[in-house]
């Protein structure tokens, strides 16, 4: 089993990551990794349950993650991949932000676990790890100083 694990701290406020993170809908507009998505059969992109669906801008692949738990007391949401066009399984992934009282930053971690086979293992936790990443520097450019 594939586990990642990335963190970050943002130069953002809890509030304004958490408006991004939970349109969960959203993530192909901004994210340069996919293409436009749009949440399936026009359920609220903050309902448990409905179905984010886009497309990985590098190769065309089409992704489709259910939502499984959004909590806006945790600031955490947990989802899974239910097509992906790559021998992946299993894949379940949850994102959850905390203050940086100190500072007004926001703290964020995000987590995965999924199959893949052994050969492919270590290309896919890249990808899925970068992927993680960029999220953090899509909020920082969207609401960080402007130095």
């Amino acid at each position: 089993m594939a586990r990642v694990y990335v963190s970050a701290v943002m130069d953002a406020s809890l509030e304004q990551a958490w408006g991004m993170l939970r349109d969960f809908g959203d993530l192909g507009n901004y994210h340069p990794f996919f293409e436009k998505s749009y949440i399936e059969d026009e359920w609220p992109a903050d309902r448990v349950g409905c179905v984010r669906n886009f497309r990985v801008r590098e190769d065309g692949g089409m992704l489709r993650e259910r939502l499984l738990e959004l909590s806006d007391r945790d600031f955490r949401c947990t989802y899974e991949i239910i097509h992906i066009d790559a021998p992946w399984t299993n894949y379940v992934a949850q994102m959850q932000l905390f203050p940086v009282t100190e500072s007004g930053q926001c703290f964020g971690q995000w987590w995965a676990e999924f199959d893949v086979p052994a050969e492919q293992e270590e290309e896919a936790v890249k990808r899925v790890a970068d992927t993680f990443g960029i999220f953090f520097q899509c909020v920082q450019d969207r609401f960080g100083s402007k130095t």
